[in-house]
């Protein structure tokens, strides 16, 4: 991987894992996996992004106040918390979203760091030229994230082994992933990703 690469995991936090309250099926199958692309990239000093919902209590995101999803992801709680078994590096930039109450956000470019900087403009300073993405959900955060990725001109590998979607529709994850493809991202697993690793390194 060249060292213009970073890793980018979105949301694997407690509400989106079983007994998470907008839990995707079996979305914690994919930590280990995840885990190992993080050792990657973290050998290899390459950044590691991990972004978050970070809800206010009152957000027309949920549907007490009229959005469509049940309370998720509330700042400070217990489900907003990473998954545990979540190994990030200390190394690793958080980014928030989902702050403004009248937003739903769905995307990590609409997310910022600790220090208020936009995910795009830390992309820039990081001279960050394409981006490997992983986690929940296939067809909502991590679709509008690639197809943000893809339109700021950033290209992007898709983890196949690494992400989970909510799929209210039976075939939503299966769609999300044909229209990120066919609008130019790459697909790769930790098999072949590590062997490229290993060649570059012998």
């Amino acid at each position: 991987m060249k060292k213009k690469s970073a890793l980018l995991i979105v949301d694997i936090q407690n509400d989106f894992c079983p007994n998470g309250s907008l839990a995707v099926p079996e979305g914690d199958a994919i930590i280990p996996v995840l885990n190992k692309y993080i050792k990657i990239f973290s050998s290899g000093k390459l950044p590691v992004f991990a972004s978050r919902d970070w809800h206010p209590k009152k957000t027309t995101h949920f549907k007490e106040f009229g959005g469509p999803w049940p309370a998720h992801c509330v700042q400070d709680s217990h489900g907003a918390r990473f998954h545990p078994v979540l190994r990030l590096p200390e190394s690793a930039i958080i980014l928030s979203k989902g702050m403004d109450p009248e937003a739903d956000s769905y995307s990590a470019f609409q997310a910022v760091d600790a220090k208020g900087n936009e995910f795009a403009d830390l992309l820039k300073k990081f001279s960050i030229k394409e981006l490997f993405v992983g986690g929940l959900a296939a067809d909502y955060c991590v679709r509008w994230t690639v197809l943000d990725a893809l339109k700021f001109g950033s290209r992007v590998t898709l983890l196949m082994d690494a992400i989970k979607g909510v799929n209210l529709r039976e075939k939503d994850s299966e769609a999300a992933v044909e229209e990120m493809v066919s609008l130019g991202a790459k697909k790769i697993t930790i098999e072949k990703l590590s062997r490229m690793f290993a060649g570059e390194r012998g």
